[in-house]
């Protein structure tokens, strides 16, 4: 427990972004998540283009705010590229 006022104020902001920063990873996975499922799915190339479009985005977002280191967001961004390019060409 901290001891002086200045510390319980650090310990409290600290919670609140780290409860901040897990929702916005938990949306990003859920984002890669659903474009996958879609593509599993074999559903209509309209809706798995949007799905990759929200989840490119939110990479971008996030890699930009350090949310997630650059490179992560770079490789992510990527991996789901050549997915969404697979898909794609096999329709």
């Amino acid at each position: 427990m901290p001891l002086h006022k200045s510390a319980e104020k650090r310990l409290r902001q600290s919670e609140r972004r780290n409860a901040r920063n897990r929702a916005r990873k938990k949306e990003l996975k859920t984002l890669i998540k659903n474009m996958q499922k879609l593509i599993e799915a074999r559903a209509a190339k309209s809706e798995v283009e949007s799905a990759y479009r929200s989840a490119v985005q939110k990479l971008d977002r996030l890699g930009v705010k350090s949310y997630i280191h650059a490179n992560k967001a770079s490789r992510k961004k990527s991996q789901l590229t050549r997915l969404f390019n697979g898909y794609a060409e096999a329709e």
